[in-house]
Order: C-alpha cells, then structure tokens, then sequence
C-alpha cells in the first residue's frame, strides 16, 4: 500500500500539483477529445468488447475441460472477476468471479484460472523482454559488445524459462512439492497436465491476440493525444511498459495505475516523447479497459450462481 501511494503521490507532483502543467493537462485532454485526436479515441473504445471477448473465449477454452459451459456464461464470468478483482491484492476477485460460475470441480478451476493468467504472462513477458532488450541496446549498452551479448543470451534465458512451466508442467508440480508452504496450490494446479499441447497453444495464440489489441489501444490513444514516436521503437516502449506493470505486484486495480504510467513516461521520454501525452494516453487506457468494464460487471455480480442459490435456499 505504501508503495502505491508514494507512485500515485510522484505523479500527482510531478504532473498534477503545478498549476502550469495542470492547465496543460486540461487542455491536452479537451483539444485531444474534441478535435483530431477523438477518431483514435473512438476506435480505442471499439476494440475494448473485443478485448474482453477474447478473455472470454480463453476462458471458455479452459472451462470447458472441467464442465460444459457456453460462451455468454463465460463472459459473464470474466466481467464479474474483472469487477471482483478490482479492489482486491493481485485481482484474486478474479478467480473467485470464473469459479462460482461453475457447477462442479471449483479447486481445479483455480488451476484453470491461473493457467489463462500464466499464458498471458508468457506472451507479455516475450513481447516485452524484447521490448526492453532495444532500449537496453540502444540507450544503455551502446557501445558495450560484451555487456551487450551477456544481455542478450539472458534474454533469451528468461524467455526460455517462462515457457517451461507451461509445456512442462509437471516440473512445476514437482518444485511445488519442495518446498512446504507451497504445497498447498498443488491439488489446484493438477489440472495443467491434463491439457493437451494443442489446448496450450490455442490459449496462448488468444492470449497473442488480446495482447495486440491491447497494444493497439494503447498506440491509438498515444496517437490522439499527440505522441509521435516511431513504430517499432513506440512498440518496444508499449511492451517495455507492460513487462514492467506486470512485475509489480499490485494491491488492487487502482496500483496499476502509477506503475503503468511511471513505465511509460520514462520509456517513451527515452524517445523523446513529452510525459504528459504518453501520461494521458495510458490513463485514458486504464478507464476504457479496467474501470469502465468493472462498472458494467456491477450489473452482474446480482446474478452469480452462489447468490442465486442462497435466495433459492431460503
């Protein structure tokens, strides 16, 4: 928690407190939405239901290895963890809101919610140790050939070891197994060895797809708010910064918030981007794709099936 508030605290008096840069701001934000920056808003806003249906249909492709399940109940699954997760330590309301959507065998779903959870993972620390490998490259070894080479075979330890415990999850079960306090998640994740190579790479190509199009949102909203970073290096910054989001554990959704953003400032300020747009854009990310489908999952939560069974009970 502390760390949380000394984030949002940094931000808010490195970009809110003057009132110089807080009128800029303001008017950042009214040119940007109202003029030529509203198309790529927009476009942003039309990618979030396929954001969260491809959550969705990830869901569905590992729920139905424990039970039949269709599509709408496992969208209404994702959007009631996604709300139940928002104010709870690393979303674990997430897992609560999958599993009480199921009938039967909620320990090993727990199993199945993290392993949609570690597939996303992969592919984000893939796509962003490469990201972070450029501007290592090019910002701080430059120059350096054998620190350079040292990095890169690193990298693609890292990147190595991240796939083992999805192909070889068995390993994973058995290093559980050594250590005491960590035995208790084995019963949960027995179920990974059970999906079949062809099921793990269906889930990690979906987790790929909502992975593009949340770096999609993301370039259209530095796009309406003015930042004019090249392609490839504005990507490697893109990747940079969710690699570095997703390394911090957070307390709840809001934590996410100063990690993204204190990433993406430096990233993209090492393209010599202004920190306000890439401030702006990446603010304007979280709403459209956190809390505005956390306020919609508001309207679901009435409906879990605990709940229903409880007012049939009395």
């Amino acid at each position: 928690m502390l760390v949380t508030l000394l984030t949002l605290g940094l931000l808010y008096n490195s970009i809110f407190a003057e009132p110089d840069t807080a009128a800029a701001w303001r008017t950042l934000l009214a040119t940007s939405l109202s003029g030529a920056g509203r198309g790529p808003v927009l476009w942003a806003l039309t990618l979030v239901p396929l954001n969260w249906g491809l959550e969705a249909w990830k869901w569905y492709r590992l729920a139905r290895h424990l039970e039949p399940v269709t599509f709408g109940r496992s969208l209404r699954a994702v959007l009631v963890g996604l709300t139940l997760g928002f104010a709870t330590p690393n979303r674990v309301g997430d897992y609560a809101g999958r599993i009480l959507e199921l009938k039967s065998r909620r320990v090993s779903a727990l199993g199945a919610v993290f392993l949609g959870r570690y597939c996303q993972l992969v592919v984000t620390v893939l796509a962003g140790v490469a990201g972070l490998l450029y501007f290592l490259l090019t910002s701080y070894l430059n120059g350096y050939p054998a620190a350079a080479l040292g990095v890169m075979v690193s990298a693609g330890v890292i990147c190595a070891a991240v796939l083992v415990p999805l192909y070889r999850s068995r390993l994973l079960l058995a290093a559980l197994g050594l250590w005491r306090p960590l035995r208790r998640f084995r019963p949960a994740l027995a179920i990974m060895p059970t999906y079949p190579a062809r099921a793990l790479h269906a889930v990690l190509a979906i987790s790929a797809l909502r992975y593009a199009v949340f770096c999609g949102q993301f370039l259209l909203l530095l796009t309406a708010y003015g930042v004019a970073a090249p392609l490839g290096p504005g990507l490697a910054a893109v990747a940079g910064t969710f690699l570095l989001k997703s390394l911090v554990p957070s307390l709840n959704a809001l934590a996410d918030v100063g990690v993204r953003e204190l990433s993406a400032t430096h990233l993209f300020g090492l393209l010599g981007q202004p920190a306000l747009p890439v401030l702006s854009a990446s603010l304007s990310l979280w709403v459209i794709n956190i809390a505005l489908p956390s306020a919609a999952g508001l309207l679901l939560v009435p409906g879990l099936r605990v709940l229903r069974d409880k007012r049939v009970g009395r």
